[in-house]
């Protein structure tokens, strides 16, 4: 545990949009840490993350990245860490220090890269940006992945353990608005209390909704 955490000498430079679920969860872990930040707001329809200059700071062309200083970085899920282990005053809380704590903090790390973004993220993707795609099988792989969730969730709090970490700031967003995508929570009570625990930590902020997301809403 640092007795003192460090601060950023200047406000951490955010690059992504609003409406991403990938740079939501480097915003809410900011807002969860108390840490200054500026969002540089990016046009995603107009492919402002294909720009030469955007290229240079991730030659992948994915949002978020963060420029802390002369530290460039991208990635969610790699952002999160450097963010608990440079600016935490308790990493071990968001990231356990025991080997199967931060097992299990991996483990949803790469459920966030895999099942959650080619189920729920991708089908929020289709609806919001109208693609032709039918989304019938991005919708079968988003409820096989919320079946899982509410089996597990009906036995812990969290997704790693008792308490918070980076799992549930990883897996949130997309979890969350996975209606936007017509992927219904109705049917899954426990996974939408687990939203609900994560809503309450100190700190939150919740993620923009669409157009698609307010009629979604509206829907239900």
């Amino acid at each position: 545990m640092n007795a003192i955490a460090a601060r950023p000498a200047q406000p951490i430079k955010l690059y992504g949009s609003a409406i991403s679920g990938h740079v939501h969860r480097v915003r809410l872990f900011l807002s969860m840490l108390g840490l200054p930040f500026e969002v540089i707001e990016l046009d995603l329809k107009q492919r402002a993350h294909r720009t030469p200059e955007f290229l240079a700071r991730n030659p992948f062309g994915q949002v978020p990245v963060i420029e802390d200083g002369e530290t460039t970085l991208a990635d969610s899920n790699a952002i999160l860490v450097y963010l608990n282990e440079r600016y935490s005053p308790d990493p071990a809380r968001w990231m356990p220090r025991d080997p199967v704590g931060a097992a299990r903090v991996q483990r949803w790390f790469s459920v966030a890269a895999g099942p959650l973004a080619y189920g729920p993220a991708a089908a929020r993707v289709m609806a919001l940006f109208g693609l032709a795609a039918d989304p019938a099988e991005t919708v079968t792989r988003s409820h096989a992945l919320l079946a899982v969730m509410e089996i597990h969730l009906g036995q812990q709090p969290f997704l790693a353990g008792p308490a918070a970490t980076l799992a549930d700031i990883a897996n949130y967003a997309y979890v969350a608005h996975a209606p936007e995508g017509r992927v219904s929570l109705d049917a899954y009570p426990q996974v939408r209390a687990w939203l609900a625990r994560v809503e309450a930590l100190p700190g939150f902020v919740p993620m923009v909704r669409t157009p698609v997301g307010l009629a979604a809403a509206a829907e239900s």
